[in-house]
């Protein structure tokens, strides 16, 4: 090996490793994202929906608060906290209560492919509130995308939406909105902290609602329950989105959007292996529809 090439050789390895460590960092976001209505099935197997939603938002805001206590983290300014309120209303609030509370009464499978729709959902409002102009063929795509998904709904429910389906579409819509919220404050502030202060901007009303819920709901202790209490708060809810928004930092939001492309895929997996749900063929041929959709809005936006 000449002097020059032993010289060049550390520069490529440096280059490459940021991209090997955010692409590994925003994949395990994905997959923590994934795991998210089967451990809120599991968490419904000892706690109401209420006494659920709240507890997961504590702990999660406790261990949001120790991040940004440990690396003392000032403040935001006051001109971010309106924007924290619309990520903590969609992605703290909203989106767990009401499709906790669709997992009530809906398989995680189903959720799942309602829930897929999600980055659309998040483009479309993102475009709406930036004043973007996608192009015909990202709107065509989103649309087909939709229309999949209200065929399966519709299929699956007898014709008519269930109570489980109006919250999941409901759903997509607070957490859309959260979303794109999130994302205009993340070129302000590090993705983690906007998460981080949205969780513990929500802890008074979280502990309220904890301390409602436990006195009027039953709480039925079990392994699978605290699993997968502490899963959905820890997991999905806080770490979750700390690798993800760090991945996405170091392979830029497209890259990373393509990784998640795969989540509707791997929460059918899930709902097999830890639930012994039992696929109908309708649930992955919409979700890899879906998926297809969800592409093709990436390669023409």
């Amino acid at each position: 090996m000449t002097a020059q090439n032993s010289a060049t050789l550390p520069t490529t390895i440096a280059v490459k490793n940021p991209v090997r460590r955010g692409t590994a960092l925003a994949l395990l976001g994905v997959v923590a994202f994934s795991l998210t209505f089967p451990a809120t099935a599991w968490g419904l197997e000892s706690f109401g929906p209420w006494s659920l939603v709240a507890l997961r938002s504590v702990l999660a805001a406790a261990i949001a608060g120790a991040f940004l206590l440990a690396r003392r983290v000032p403040l935001p300014a006051r001109e971010h906290w309106a924007g924290l309120a619309v990520v903590a209303a969609g992605v703290v609030v909203g989106f767990p209560m009401l499709t906790t509370l669709a997992l009530t009464t809906s398989t995680t499978s189903h959720a799942a492919v309602v829930v897929g729709l999600l980055p659309l959902t998040t483009a479309a409002l993102s475009a709406l509130r930036t004043g973007a102009r996608p192009s015909r063929a990202f709107w065509a795509a989103a649309l087909a995308g939709a229309a999949v998904v209200i065929a399966f709904t519709l299929a699956q429910s007898g014709g008519a939406p269930s109570a489980g389906d109006a919250y999941l579409f409901g759903a997509l819509l607070v957490c859309a909105a959260g979303y794109t919220e999130g994302g205009r404050l993340a070129r302000l502030l590090p993705g983690w902290q906007v998460i981080g202060w949205a969780l513990v901007l929500c802890l008074p009303l979280s502990l309220a609602g904890s301390a409602a819920g436990l006195a009027y709901e039953p709480v039925h202790l079990g392994f699978h329950g605290l699993a997968g209490l502490i899963w959905a708060a820890a997991g999905s809810t806080f770490l979750g989105l700390y690798v993800w928004y760090r991945g996405m930092a170091e392979i830029g939001a497209p890259r990373a959007s393509q990784l998640q492309l795969a989540q509707p895929l791997l929460t059918l997996v899930w709902s097999v292996a830890l639930l012994g749900e039992h696929l109908s063929p309708a649930a992955p041929a919409a979700a890899c529809a879906v998926l297809v959709c969800i592409a093709v809005t990436q390669r023409v936006k």
